[in-house]
């Protein structure tokens, strides 16, 4: 679903990424884990499409298209989601308002017709309730006074509602408790586990792992994927370090 090749970015004249390689089929859940710096987000920001960073070299492919080529609203149109480190507030614009809006702009470019109002506020309730978030808490602005747990468990239901084909979840643990967690791992799983869809998580610790396990686990180091294994190869990495595992 998801293929790298070679791929080099850099950021203000400075490389980040350097030969970076990974492929994720569909059906499956990949972890990156890395030290800080090592470029992890960096990779988010450029599958997404964010401006200010610039690929040098390298391709990115995505269900065969070329992903480099697409603008931001095109790649989310086609399917892929980003969640962010850390999610930005928006005052003046309801969780409702924000979400109906990019999922019937979504629906538009697949040429499909909008939810109605009546429609999208039934979707948005149920994956809510799936997220444990609050209902009421969707008719404040985005993200505005929000905790980092209900940031987190509020860019869920997001992705819930747009309901992706493949998700890049950059540090969706950070900021949670071991409850929240425990929701947010059940979240990723009921709305991204399928034949047809495929997640790659961006993690610094293994403990989110424990929920949402992974078919491969992939150390990024040095801007490119130095190590790669099994789930086993996480908590190798929490017991020994990077500096052990990477070697």
């Amino acid at each position: 679903m998801l293929k790298i090749d070679n791929l080099h970015a850099e950021i203000d004249g400075k490389t980040i990424l350097n030969g970076l390689s990974l492929e994720v089929p569909a059906g499956e859940v990949h972890a990156i884990m890395g030290p800080n710096g090592a470029g992890k987000s960096t990779l988010a920001y450029v599958l997404g499409g964010r401006p200010g960073y610039e690929v040098t070299q390298g391709s990115v492919e995505f269900n065969g298209i070329d992903l480099l080529d697409m603008e931001p609203h095109e790649r989310a149109a086609a399917g892929l989601f980003l969640g962010f480190q850390y999610p930005v507030e928006i005052p003046g614009v309801s969780n409702l308002q924000f979400l109906r809006e990019a999922l019937n702009s979504q629906r538009k470019a697949r040429g499909e017709e909008p939810l109605t109002g009546g429609e999208f506020l039934k979707l948005a309730k149920d994956k809510a309730a799936l997220l444990k978030l609050d209902p009421e808490m969707l008719k404040r602005h985005v993200n505005v006074g929000f905790s980092g747990g209900e940031k987190k468990r509020a860019e869920m239901v997001q992705m819930g509602i747009l309901d992706p084909r493949f998700a890049v979840l950059d540090e969706t643990d950070s900021g949670l408790d071991i409850d929240a967690l425990r929701v947010v791992g059940d979240g990723i799983n009921a709305i991204m586990r399928s034949p047809e869809k495929a997640v790659l998580l961006i993690t610094h610790y293994q403990r989110l792992l424990d929920y949402v396990t992974p078919a491969k686990v992939h150390i990024l180091a040095g801007g490119r994927i130095v190590t790669t294994g099994g789930p086993e190869l996480a908590q190798k990495l929490e017991a020994e370090g990077y500096e052990a595992v990477a070697a």
